[in-house]
C-alpha cells in the first residue's frame, strides 16, 4: 500500500509515495526549497508543487517543524512565518490541493514514528529520544514505544540559549564548526536530555544522519547508546505517510 508524505522543513520541503508495508519511498523523493518568508500560502503552494509532481490522488500526510494540537492547529513556527500561529493546517492543505484528505503532525514526531516502526528503534522499550538535527533541532519521546508528541526539546536552554542555536546543523554551517568542535556541542545537548530524561537509546537524525560517522564516534560520556537513523532524512516523509494512513 502507498500513501503520500510529505516532510515541510526550514530549507527544504520533500516528498514522495511512501510504500507502507516496506517502511521506505515507493518513488525517488521530490523536493523544493522553503520559500522565505515561509508564510502559509507560499508553503502551501510548495507542497501542492511536490504533490502534483507524482500527479498523486489520495490521502496526504505532512509535517510541520512546530507543534501541531488538536487535528491540525499550528501552535509555534519557530522557523516559519509567525503567520502559521492558530493555522488549520489541514483544512489550508486540502484546500491547496483540490480536496485530497491531508494528515498533519510535528516533523520530528513523524521521524520519530518511523524511526521506531521501521528503522533504528524497532523493537525497543525504555525511553528512546528521536532527534532531528537541521534548520533547527527536532525531538521525539518513546516510552515504551509510545509517543509523548509535541517535545520541541531543540528550544531547551542550553548555554544561555535555545538549543538548536548552539548545536544545530545550521549552527555548524553557520559557524563553520569543525566536527570535533560541533560533536563537543551535540555531546552537551545530549547530557542535557540524558540529565532530564535518562533515555536508554537516543537516535540522531535529519540530514547530517547521512555523515554519522564523521561526528558520533567524536561523542563521549554519554551513557545512553547513540546511533544513526536508519532512515536518515526520509524518516519524515515515511512517518508522515504512516500518520495519513493511520488517520484514515
Amino acid at each position: 500500500m502507498n500513501v503520500f508524505g510529505v516532510d515541510i522543513g526550514g530549507s527544504g520541503i520533500k516528498g514522495a509515495p511512501v510504500d507502507l508495508d516496506r517502511g521506505d519511498l515507493a518513488e525517488p523523493r521530490h523536493k523544493v526549497l522553503t520559500p522565505q518568508p515561509a508564510t502559509p500560502s507560499d508553503v502551501a503552494g510548495c507542497v501542492a508543487e511536490v504533490v502534483g509532481h507524482f500527479g498523486w490522488s489520495g490521502p496526504v500526510g505532512v509535517t510541520f517543524p512546530g507543534v501541531v494540537t488538536g487535528r491540525s492547529t499550528i501552535r509555534t513556527a519557530a522557523n516559519m512565518d509567525a503567520s502559521w500561529i492558530d493555522v488549520d493546517a489541514a483544512a489550508l492543505l486540502t484546500d491547496r490541493l483540490g480536496g485530497l484528505p491531508v494528515t498533519v503532525l510535528n516533523d520530528a514526531d513523524a521521524a520519530g514514528v518511523a524511526e521506531m516502526t521501521h528503522g533504528a528503534g524497532r523493537g525497543r522499550t525504555g525511553t528512546v529520544i528521536v532527534l532531528t538535527f537541521g534548520t533547527g533541532i527536532g525531538s521525539a519521546l518513546f516510552v515504551d514505544g509510545r509517543l509523548v508528541p509535541n517535545t520541541e526539546l531543540g528550544h531547551l536552554e542550553l548555554n544561555g540559549k535555545e538549543a538548536e542555536r548552539h548545536a544545530s546543523t545550521k549552527a555548524k554551517e553557520d559557524k563553520d564548526l569543525s566536527w570535533q568542535e560541533w560533536a563537543h556541542r551535540v555531546r552537551k545537548y545530549l547530557a542535557h536530555l540524558e540529565m532530564l530524561f535518562s533515555p536508554e537509546l537516543f537516535i540522531v537524525g535529519g540530514g547530517v544522519s547521512r555523515k554519522a560517522e564523521k561526528f558520533l564516534p567524536l561523542i563521549k560520556n554519554v551513557r545512553a547508546e547513540i546511533v544513526p537513523a536508519a532512515l536518515q532524512n526520509n524518516a519524515g516523509i515515511v512517518g508522515a505517510a504512516m500518520s495519513a494512513a493511520a488517520a484514515r
